[in-house]
């Protein structure tokens, strides 16, 4: 049962018992939303950001609790790069579980996030569930413009990788101009700002 603080941060289970997903813990209740689920890892997809106080407060608590904290940089406006995909499925793999994948409003990147959590480690046949992490509800996902591609990249994975294995593919054959160009030929030209190429370490949106 869903108690109102995890509707307010639009708390859900991915896998229950193994992987969460959420919006930024505003207003000071992250330990009793961490502790409640005995979550055990916290991965941000928001960047590394000392200096700022949600940052700070974060990463302050999940020390304080013994928690593990990742960060990574996603921009949902940008095609991702291999290395981000591989950071990604790294980290999934590396954090203890149950562990909790979130960004600023728990809608878009971590509907992204969650969707290929599903498909590493359940394979191509939790497409129907990695999919329905894009949903409007209960999730709130309505993509602006230019994050269309989110959802997009799923039917793309799917096809070019033919059904080898998600990490193979995308250490061996993803390449964003690609995926890129699949967009393009499928009228999706405006879902992207452009390909992620910032530096590691570099600041990404909100």
């Amino acid at each position: 049962m869903r108690r109102p603080l995890e509707v307010f941060y639009n708390f859900h289970w991915v896998v229950p018992g193994e992987a969460a997903r959420s919006a930024q813990a505003y207003a000071g209740f992250l330990p009793s939303l961490l502790k409640r689920r005995g979550l055990r890892a916290v991965v941000n997809l928001r960047g590394t950001k000392p200096g700022w106080r949600w940052w700070d407060y974060e990463t302050r608590v999940c020390a304080g609790l013994g928690i593990t904290h990742r960060d990574l940089r996603f921009n949902s406006r940008r095609l991702p790069t291999r290395a981000l995909l591989l950071d990604m499925l790294e980290a999934f793999d590396a954090v203890p579980r149950p562990f909790l994948v979130k960004c600023s409003g728990g809608q878009d990147r971590t509907s992204f996030a969650a969707a290929l959590y599903l498909l590493h480690s359940r394979g191509w046949e939790a497409r129907p569930q990695a999919e329905a992490q894009f949903a409007r509800w209960p999730y709130l996902h309505l993509p602006k413009q230019q994050q269309r591609w989110l959802k997009a990249f799923l039917p793309f994975a799917a096809e070019q990788a033919q059904r080898a294995n998600l990490r193979e593919w995308i250490a061996a054959a993803y390449a964003p101009e690609q995926f890129r160009s699949w967009l393009q030929t499928r009228g999706l030209g405006d879902a992207f700002r452009g390909v992620s190429d910032a530096p590691r370490g570099a600041p990404i949106p909100r």
